[in-house]
């Protein structure tokens, strides 16, 4: 599927969603490319689309259409600031020179850093970051730049991918301190660090035994317990104190925080139950000749059982 650039392609895209799930509110985005213009943010946010997604060129899957130089879009994002719309940035630098997998993230953050001093009131939002660098970063930047974490990278540290392409992700989970700084954002109770999935449905084929391997993690359906067994993981090895995990920093972190940012209005009553049981993660999905497989992260461990209460 090519990269959705125009605001009929992200239009006609959450018609398509709609018809499979009326009751899920879409919120689209653009693919930041060189063909987009002013206008296009304009009939963008006439359109009800949220903001406008950026990939450094070749980072990660499916980013060989994205950004070379970030000084070239800035009419785009003063234009996006005046609309009130969201950045959303794979913080990423590509690998070049002393640039590697392990260290792009960092090499990005001065960017960041850069875009939020050009625009202050512009809403940028630093997807799945994976560093201590990062986490602090963020936190000393301004009221409009936040970050997401993903359920897979509160778990993962370099060992758990390096040799097991099934946990192999963009941006690669880095070191135990790197983690450790992770779960105590997601645990802070900051409103500038909440959830978000980056579960990536890859087939197995792409997977393995391909010349490259496909990047990204398939965390879904269970992204709320696997962000819950994180936390607990923590408390039971002393990383976390049982007292700093409670009800109201949980949904902060995988509900309220998000929507605040993206200034959602209060969602509905709905509640969830969790329970301890002997629900296990399933070995695999496919298709019903068996031609597409998909491996969900932690396959076949143990989780809860997760319910939508009336």
């Amino acid at each position: 599927m090519p990269p959705i650039t125009t605001v009929k392609q992200a239009v006609e895209y959450r018609s398509k969603l709609q018809a499979l799930e009326p009751n899920v509110d879409f919120l689209m985005s653009l693919y930041l490319h060189e063909s987009m213009t002013v206008e296009t943010i304009i009939e963008a946010k006439r359109a009800g689309i949220t903001g406008v997604k950026s990939y450094p060129a070749g980072v990660t899957t499916n980013s060989s259409s994205g950004v070379v130089d970030y000084a070239s879009y800035y009419p785009i994002f003063n234009q996006m600031e005046q609309e009130d719309m969201v950045l959303n940035l794979h913080g990423e630098c590509p690998s070049k020179g002393d640039v590697t997998i392990w260290n792009a993230e960092s090499e990005f953050l001065p960017i960041l850093a850069t875009l939020s001093q050009s625009f202050p009131r512009l809403r940028i939002c630093l997807e799945h970051l994976t560093t201590a660098e990062a986490v602090e970063t963020v936190k000393n930047l301004g009221e409009s730049v936040a970050a997401t974490i993903s359920a897979h990278h509160l778990h993962l540290i370099v060992d758990d991918w390096a040799g097991d392409p099934m946990n192999y992700c963009k941006p690669v989970a880095k070191t135990f301190a790197d983690r450790t700084a992770l779960l105590h954002a997601a645990s802070s109770g900051n409103p500038k660090f909440f959830f978000g999935s980056d579960s990536a449905p890859h087939p197995v084929t792409s997977k393995y035994g391909k010349d490259k391997i496909a990047a990204g993690i398939f965390t879904q359906p269970y992204t709320t317990q696997l962000v819950i067994e994180a936390l607990e993981i923590a408390v039971e090895t002393g990383i976390l104190k049982e007292e700093d995990i409670t009800l109201e920093k949980i949904s902060g972190f995988m509900s309220g925080h998000g929507r605040a940012f993206y200034g959602l209005e209060k969602s509905s009553n709905a509640r969830i139950e969790l329970i301890k049981g002997s629900e296990k993660i399933i070995n695999m999905l496919k298709n019903e000749d068996g031609s597409l497989q998909i491996v969900p992260f932690r396959r076949g461990e143990k989780t809860r059982t997760l319910t939508w209460l009336p």
